[in-house]
């Protein structure tokens, strides 16, 4: 599994001014390191992986956002015009970016893997914004400016926001795995 070692060698590698911040308790999940670390959430950036069925098969995909605006499953459907989209399960998550599931770091996944950036987080933050994010470990998050997350994310950004539409389908509220 990777950790915060390897993410850490990795920044190093690339000359990319960072921290390793030690948490006061443990993480489960992306989701609560606002409050574990006291910082907003659209600060802090978390990875949600989906099965998408396109074509008569499945396939992973990677979604960066933010936590306070998952990405919904609806838009990454149309987005992607998938016939089935769902949430990962803890296996597929595991096995295909060798993170813990729901402590996803949105570095060093594989180049195998779809991943899309929710545009609405370039357009929130400043580059010299601080943004946090999971390392895979229960007990550290990264601490680095979204302009040098941003350049070395090998990421598709897209737009994820769908309108509204009536009736049973708009009812549906989307799962969130990480």
């Amino acid at each position: 599994m990777k950790d915060a070692l390897a993410i850490h060698r990795w920044l190093l590698a690339h000359q990319i001014h960072h921290e390793i911040v030690r948490l006061p308790r443990p993480l489960t999940c992306s989701d609560e390191m606002p409050d574990v670390l006291g910082v907003e959430p659209e600060t802090c950036v978390c990875v949600s992986l989906f099965e998408v069925s396109v074509r008569g098969g499945r396939e992973p995909v990677a979604v960066v956002s933010t936590v306070d605006t998952p990405p919904r499953m609806g838009a990454i459907g149309a987005l992607l015009r998938a016939h089935r989209v769902r949430p990962a399960s803890a296996f597929v998550v595991n096995s295909v970016t060798d993170y813990a599931h729901g402590l996803v770091c949105p570095l060093l996944l594989p180049d195998t893997l779809t991943v899309l950036l929710d545009q609405r987080l370039t357009e929130r933050l400043g580059p010299d914004d601080i943004v946090h994010t999971a390392t895979g470990e229960r007990r550290t998050a990264l601490r680095v400016r979204a302009l040098h997350l941003f350049d070395l994310l090998t990421a598709k950004p897209v737009d994820l926001t769908t309108p509204h539409r009536r009736g049973l389908a708009s009812l549906a509220s989307p799962m969130r795995t990480a």
